[in-house]
């Protein structure tokens, strides 16, 4: 495949998490990619959620830009791709609220995905997850390996 001129300077990132159990230990994984070169990235927690690693994907890719990108992220993640699109916005206008008045769920990472997506200019893609796309299946080994690790397993 032939990238045009326009996609030459432009970051890919694909994301994803993974749980082992929700709550449970969790991994997220990420792939970096510009031109030629790739960084993979991953981590976990001994208790999580699925949300969360999600979103910890995505902080932790654009996190490791040194300087404001274009970048297209492709995530498997309705609730982060919708959650920056479409409600990220609204509940910042109502406090970190959502519109029944309750709080925010993972708040804490919303704000650090917020402060990540300041510097630079985001394109969101989702695909559907588990179906054969070769940077999404790789991510989600990236994640379940992470998730294993935090679990104290090696399984896998």
């Amino acid at each position: 495949m032939t990238k045009s001129a326009s996609d030459a300077g432009r970051v890919e990132l694909f994301t994803d998490g993974a749980c082992l159990g929700n709550p449970g230990p969790g991994g997220w994984g990420a792939l970096l990619r510009l031109g030629d070169r790739e960084k993979e990235l991953s981590g976990g927690e001994p208790e999580t959620t699925n949300n969360r690693m999600e979103l910890m994907a995505a902080i932790a890719g654009l996190e490791a830009l040194k300087r404001p990108c274009a970048v297209v992220l492709t995530t498997d993640s309705q609730y982060v791709k919708r959650g920056v699109e479409e409600w990220m916005a609204r509940w910042r206008a109502n406090g970190w609220r959502t519109s029944d008045r309750q709080p925010v769920k993972n708040r804490d990472l919303w704000e650090r995905l917020s402060d990540a997506l300041a510097d630079h200019e985001v394109s969101w893609r989702w695909v559907k997850g588990h179906a054969g796309h070769a940077e999404n299946e790789r991510v989600d080994v990236l994640a379940r390996h992470a998730a294993l690790a935090a679990a104290g397993r090696s399984d896998g």
